[in-house]
């Protein structure tokens, strides 16, 4: 009987003293795919994406938790273990997951395979806004594809085709059928996103966030992007006196009283806006960068894509 290809892989990574121990040791570990399949994902906008492709057809484990930011969690040893044990490891990839892409790097070099999703969605590149920034990202790609399900829909499909290439075991007419029902969900919330923003005036069709996170929506659904509290594509920098100054003078030259914040983020630092401004600014939260656990009013990317529509329509067309 052909030994599965992940049981090939792990034995790849044992010292070769040991591979007879494991495969006296365990009556079927060399001999047959009993195990379920693996495939580890890293955010967990993505591992629901994944879960609804992939469906009862194998185990998918989400590294980053509930309500965490892509850009600075990090993993647990067990966590970096299950990486390099995985059949497939689906990743954002763009820089995004900034201290778990060295781990996906070790997992690749040691025969797993990974999928770097936003690669394969068409990234847009980070522009230089009317604030003055990002100026050190300008021209580099932008990791925060999700907030256009047009490109959702695509990575769900190529995803789907990475499982059923790379994963043994998985019946591959039920994860296409998971699938198109998935891509059918999609095209449904593009059409009432659509319909949702054709109410903002044009003249209100302007977005002011924590920082640059929705250029793929702006660029799908016809925004304007004035700038962010903090001018860069990562949570992890700070904004400067002269990046605020910037800010509040391209709002004013706009007319915009309104930002989005992070719903997982502190709102402190659009706040100082109303004090910059010498007026009311309205601060409303989004889901912009991460799930929020059950029942937490974004637990599912469809909830959240939903939710921040809503916030948007509302944000901008009254007040």
């Amino acid at each position: 009987m052909t030994t599965p290809r992940r049981t090939v892989l792990r034995l790849r990574r044992l010292p070769a003293a040991l591979i007879a121990l494991v495969c006296a040791s365990t009556a079927t570990a060399c001999t047959s795919g009993d195990e379920r399949p693996q495939v580890v994902v890293t955010t967990n906008i993505l591992g629901d994406i994944t879960r609804e492709v992939v469906g009862d057809e194998a185990d998918v484990t989400v590294l980053m938790k509930p309500d965490a930011d892509p850009h600075s969690f990090g993993l647990s040893a067990v966590q970096a273990a299950e990486l390099e044990h995985a059949d497939l490891v689906v990743y954002n990839g763009l820089g995004l997951e900034e201290n778990v892409l060295r781990h996906v790097e070790a997992a690749h070099e040691s025969g797993v395979t990974t999928f770097e999703t936003g690669r394969a969605v068409d990234p847009l590149t980070f522009r230089k806004q009317a604030d003055g920034g990002p100026e050190e990202e300008a021209g580099q790609p932008d990791p925060h594809f999700w907030t256009d399900p047009d490109r959702v829909r695509r990575a769900a499909g190529l995803i789907a085709d990475q499982v059923i290439e790379n994963v043994d075991g998985v019946d591959e007419e039920a994860v296409r059928d998971n699938a198109a029902r998935y891509d059918a969900q999609l095209a449904d919330l593009t059409t009432w996103m659509e319909k949702s923003f054709d109410g903002i005036p044009e003249d209100r069709r302007a977005l002011v966030t924590n920082h640059h996170v929705f250029g793929y929506l702006a660029d799908r659904f016809g925004f304007r992007v004035i700038g962010a509290v903090v001018p860069s594509g990562t949570t992890l920098a700070s904004p400067s006196s002269s990046d605020l100054r910037s800010l509040t003078e391209a709002m004013r030259e706009a007319g915009v009283r309104t930002v989005f914040a992070d719903s997982s983020r502190p709102t402190r630092l659009a706040e100082v806006l109303r004090t910059e401004l010498g007026g009311e600014v309205r601060v409303v939260e989004l889901y912009s960068e991460s799930l929020t656990g059950e029942g937490g009013g974004a637990d599912t990317y469809l909830r959240m894509m939903r939710a921040n529509t809503e916030a948007v329509t509302d944000g901008l067309t009254t007040g």
